[in-house]
């Protein structure tokens, strides 16, 4: 088994343990054993830190799904307190010492600059109070980490954009890499995995890592590169994220491309969902947000609560970041996202409903790929 491999179905054994343990009653056992010997109550406050607005998930899954596992988890007796960074590293690390001043018991941390905060999350240890990277792994002594599997995101983006340009697909192919941000360490990994992908067997003729992940500042990059390519000489465009996505659909739009290349994104936002079915964006990667934000809940409850058997069932990975080995760590698997699984996934696992997606403009694409 590949190493890869071998960490999904390590992470896949944690949520099932995590299941196992909770129909056993371990999760809520209070027993003075060494295996369940709470160190707080319920009455706990999870302080959540999310970096930006512009990618609409954090608002729309992550914030409300962690509160309602948080409440759920503690009988309604703990709480989260929110903070958002809107993309502004120096905000989130007032942010954070706030959080750190107010005593909150756990810290669940998505990093806006994941170097630039370590000092930060070295506070927090010092004041003992335990951090659990989110989504994305921030350097400094923090105690966990739970994201998705993220050079797999890159490497199901890479494989699925070859498959978009069919058999023939060769180096004369010119692709366009829009990355993520320079400070975000989960945008270096999705371009790793996607260039193990795409390396000698297209071209990359553009490659931009974007600024704070904006649409906008894509869209930019997606002028120049049109510029310099020609707007009929781009085969396919690589972009990290459905936000990007959205941005360089304009981009190309504006210079007069009216049979769009294929385009990646990542996310299933709404909007990118709607634009696979309008054949705007091929693909987007689906990432369970139930299962890392529900996850990171129990993982900051029993932490806190010191519930050692769950948290150790909930992080038998280990990773590495710039600063710390061996960081206790979740890697939930992932999945391409596209016009014939859109049932399966999104509306499946209720992210959607059909008639979120097929409103009034998207009904005849909704009928055509039997969606309704």
């Amino acid at each position: 088994m590949s190493p890869r491999m071998r960490r999904i179905a390590i992470s896949v054994a944690a949520a099932s343990m995590s299941v196992t343990l909770a129909g056993c009653g371990v999760l809520n056992a209070t027993g003075s054993s060494d295996e369940a010997s709470p160190t707080k109550g319920n009455d706990i406050t999870v302080g959540l830190l999310l970096p930006e607005k512009a990618n609409t998930r954090y608002e729309n899954f992550d914030y409300p799904i962690i509160k309602r596992k948080v409440e759920s988890l503690t009988h309604n007796q703990g709480r989260v307190q929110y903070a958002n960074a809107e993309a502004d590293a120096g905000r989130q690390a007032e942010q954070l010492r706030q959080m750190i001043d107010e005593r909150v018991d756990v810290i669940l941390l998505d990093a806006v600059d994941a170097h630039a905060i370590a000092s930060g999350v070295k506070k927090a240890k010092d004041a003992g109070i335990p951090v659990i990277a989110y989504d994305r792994l921030a350097e400094g002594p923090i105690d966990a980490y739970i994201s998705f599997d993220n050079e797999l995101v890159g490497e199901v983006q890479g494989r699925t954009l070859l498959e978009s340009l069919g058999s023939d697909a060769s180096t004369s192919d010119k692709i366009v890499m829009m990355n993520g941000s320079p400070t975000d360490p989960n945008a270096k990994q999705f371009k790793a995995g996607a260039l193990s992908e795409l390396n000698g067997k297209v071209t990359i003729a553009k490659s931009y890592d974007t600024k704070d992940w904006k649409p906008e500042n894509a869209q930019a990059n997606m002028a120049e590169a049109i510029a310099a390519i020609g707007k009929d000489d781009i085969a396919a465009v690589y972009s990290a994220n459905d936000g990007m996505a959205g941005g360089i659909v304009k981009a190309l739009k504006a210079a007069g491309v009216t049979d769009l290349p294929p385009i990646t994104g990542q996310d299933a936002e709404l909007e990118a969902v709607q634009r696979i079915l309008a054949g705007e964006q091929y693909m987007s990667v689906y990432k369970s947000y139930p299962q890392e934000a529900e996850n990171a809940a129990e993982m900051a409850v029993a932490k806190v609560q010191g519930r050692d058997i769950q948290f150790d069932a909930l992080a038998r990975d280990k990773v590495d970041s710039p600063t710390h080995k061996d960081i206790p760590a979740q890697l939930v698997p992932v999945v391409a996202l596209t016009k014939s699984n859109i049932k399966e996934t999104v509306v499946a696992d209720g992210i959607y409903s059909v008639s979120d997606i097929c409103t009034t403009k998207y009904k005849a694409a909704c009928a055509a790929a039997g969606l309704k």
